[in-house]
């Protein structure tokens, strides 16, 4: 067992659990002070959920040797884990990088997680608790897996060799020929998350007074603390998406850094020219955009093209989280804005960055011309993603919303969802009432 590469996968496995609870921090902030703690309980919410049925079916969806129709593995194959982390002889079971499978396990549990806990934000202060939860469950199951195996488990968007890239531009060596790149999940989760987070929007309706009355985040504080959080996480996020203790994580590191640091200075120059303020909001959102972006790309590019892909992301997103108010969907916490778009960008641009072969580089790694089989092969599998997460996302929200419904009361909207759905809030002496959970006798 290579001890080096398990140690590396441990960690990394814990920073990005770590992603949630920043994510709830990073969410909560943004929130108003009523609506607080019911935010950053979806993100604890599916940090329950996800992480028991990922142990029951997850893995088994996502991973193993009973493909279904290239799109899911049989959930029953290694159901609870069944055979997944022990050998016939009781000892652990190794992977290519000759560490327990069991950490990898470890480490997948925690993307579930966090995919799901980002669709939130597009939701924010309005929906059943209840409907929330329910909602992880199914959504897990039948669009996250799913996508886990089409792209990481060897299925249809693989670079398998009966993959949808090695239908279009043939097979070698066993072996999707141009085969499509995903280092860390810009499919499966930036673009699977952001095309849910607008369904929901869609379907889930617009909050009371949205577009009229001023819905300011209460605290930015928290916000800043959670993007730093974020940041920190990702190191784990992408470069534990390596698999090994070696250059490629390093690779994954600094480029992870550079687009980040990018995106920073290209959301707040466009806050400058358009608003005539560089303010903490774009700053802390300018992390997340670069850290998306880059979550496809951080083994495909080098570091100056990560430059240029997170200047490229902070910008645009920047831009982006503004169609909201133009097209009237009510996207709280602009998820759509910072992964939808953040996550197609990331995956688009490797077709002209990747030094693997692009419209900008060679196969050998050198600036020129290596045509556009990649592109099209990266614009193929966000297309599928953008299609499969969209319409089974749109059929479990219609579902919900028939059986159990969205939202809450207007009167519980309006007085606050975290007296109506928890009895408490965040801000005791700010809000001035409370809930009692028990009677004196």
């Amino acid at each position: 067992m290579d001890s080096g590469n398990a140690a590396w996968m441990l960690t990394s496995a814990s920073l990005v659990l770590l992603m949630t609870p920043g994510l709830a921090l990073f969410y909560g902030g943004m929130s108003r002070a009523k609506s607080v703690l019911n935010m950053m309980m979806m993100s604890f919410g599916a940090m329950a959920t996800v992480g028991v049925v990922y142990v029951l079916w997850g893995w088994s969806m996502s991973y193993g040797t009973d493909s279904i129709g290239g799109i899911f593995n049989n959930p029953f194959e290694s159901f609870g884990l069944s055979g997944a982390i022990f050998d016939a002889e009781g000892g652990y079971l190794l992977n290519g990088f000759n560490y327990p499978v069991v950490i990898d396990i470890g480490f997948q549990v925690t993307f579930a997680i966090i995919t799901t806990a980002l669709i939130s934000g597009a939701i924010a202060e309005r929906i059943k608790f209840s409907s929330w939860m329910v909602f992880t469950v199914i959504w897990v199951t039948l669009s996250y897996f799913p996508l886990a195996h089409m792209v990481w488990g060897g299925g249809l968007l693989s670079g398998s060799e009966n993959g949808l890239a090695a239908k279009l531009f043939g097979v070698t060596d066993g072996a999707a020929t141009v085969a499509p790149i995903d280092f860390a999940g810009g499919t499966v989760v930036h673009i699977n998350a952001g095309i849910a987070a607008l369904v929901l929007a869609l379907v889930v309706g617009k909050r009371k007074g949205f577009g009229k009355v001023p819905m300011r985040p209460h605290n930015l504080t928290l916000t800043m603390l959670g993007a730093g959080l974020l940041w920190f996480g990702w190191f784990g996020f992408n470069g534990g998406s390596a698999f090994a203790a070696d250059g490629v994580a390093g690779w994954a590191w600094l480029n992870t850094t550079a687009a980040t640091a990018a995106a920073i200075l290209g959301w707040l120059v466009v806050e400058k020219i358009r608003d005539g303020h560089a303010t903490s909001l774009g700053a802390a959102s300018g992390v997340v955009a670069g850290l998306v972006a880059v979550t496809p790309a951080a083994g495909a590019l080098n570091p100056v093209g990560s430059i240029i892909l997170g200047v490229l992301a902070g910008g645009v997103c920047a831009l982006a989280v503004g169609l909201k108010y133009k097209y009237g969907f009510d996207d709280s916490l602009d998820v759509v804005g910072v992964h939808l778009v953040g996550g197609l960008i990331g995956t688009v641009v490797i077709g002209f960055l990747s030094t693997g072969g692009s419209v900008f580089f060679t196969s050998e790694g050198t600036f020129g011309f290596g045509g556009f089989e990649q592109l099209i092969i990266q614009i193929v599998i966000a297309a599928v993603a953008l299609i499969y997460s969209g319409v089974i996302t749109l059929v479990i929200a219609l579902v919900i919303k028939k059986v159990m419904g969205w939202r809450v009361s207007e009167e519980a909207e309006s007085r606050g969802i975290d007296l109506a759905e928890h009895g408490e809030s965040a801000y005791e002496g700010l809000l001035a009432t409370r809930i009692e959970t028990s009677e004196v006798k």
